[in-house]
């Protein structure tokens, strides 16, 4: 569950909360964080006889901790999350079983996905061979993925995103600006503008015929 905090200091604080239930074992919880690809990396334990949790190297409070709700019901809780947050968290007792947790948010369940607006390159630009396709992503928190693909591959050059930057109305944008050549351009290929948020994936493709003549 996500909620939202404010503080003198950070209006935007976010914390996610995950639930564990360890069925019929009253024991001590084990967590631990798992990012695609990678190992598994120890975050805490916790018991609710406990009066704090013990963490693992890299790992401490108050950004990790831990409660109870019975003695078989624990939660973890992340405060002000960033983008390094973003993994699959475990939960584990002695007995081995394990169950897979994905945060969830409290802020609806759902942030809102980005919206996308994705902008030709100007008529100037295509004089030369390479030109610019610039996206913008409004989003309701202050990061993002941005990737971009072209005739449906991914692209792994060319690609300046910029960070986060909040307006007045408390919503934030990212651009994110391609390099292409203007022959592909010209040959009607199309590239799309990818923006992820958690679990929400919000996806723009442009090319030339739909774009209206100057």
């Amino acid at each position: 569950e996500l909620s939202k905090g404010y503080s003198l200091l950070q209006e935007n604080y976010y914390t996610a909360t995950m639930d564990c239930n360890l069925g019929t074992v009253t024991s001590t919880v084990y967590w631990y964080k798992q990012i695609p690809g990678g190992v598994p990396q120890f975050v805490l334990y916790f018991h609710y006889s406990s009066s704090s949790p013990t963490y693992g190297s890299g790992f401490s409070a108050p950004k990790f901790t831990s409660t109870h709700q019975s003695t078989k019901d624990y939660r973890l809780i992340i405060s002000n999350v960033e983008e390094g947050d973003s993994a699959v968290y475990y939960c584990k007792t002695w007995d081995s079983s394990a169950v897979s947790q994905e945060g969830t948010c409290k802020h609806g369940s759902s942030l809102p996905p980005p919206v996308l607006t994705v902008f030709p390159p100007s008529s100037a630009e295509l004089q030369s061979n390479t030109a610019s396709l610039v996206c913008l992503s409004s989003q309701s928190v202050p990061f993002a993925d941005v990737s971009w693909l072209a005739a449906g591959s991914p692209v792994s050059s060319g690609i300046s995103t910029s960070t986060a930057v909040q307006r007045p109305d408390q919503t934030y944008q990212i651009s994110s600006s391609l390099t292409i050549q203007t022959s592909d351009w010209n040959m009607d290929k199309v590239y799309t503008c990818k923006v992820s948020l958690g679990s929400q994936t919000s996806e723009k493709t442009i090319k030339k015929s739909e774009c209206p003549t100057e």
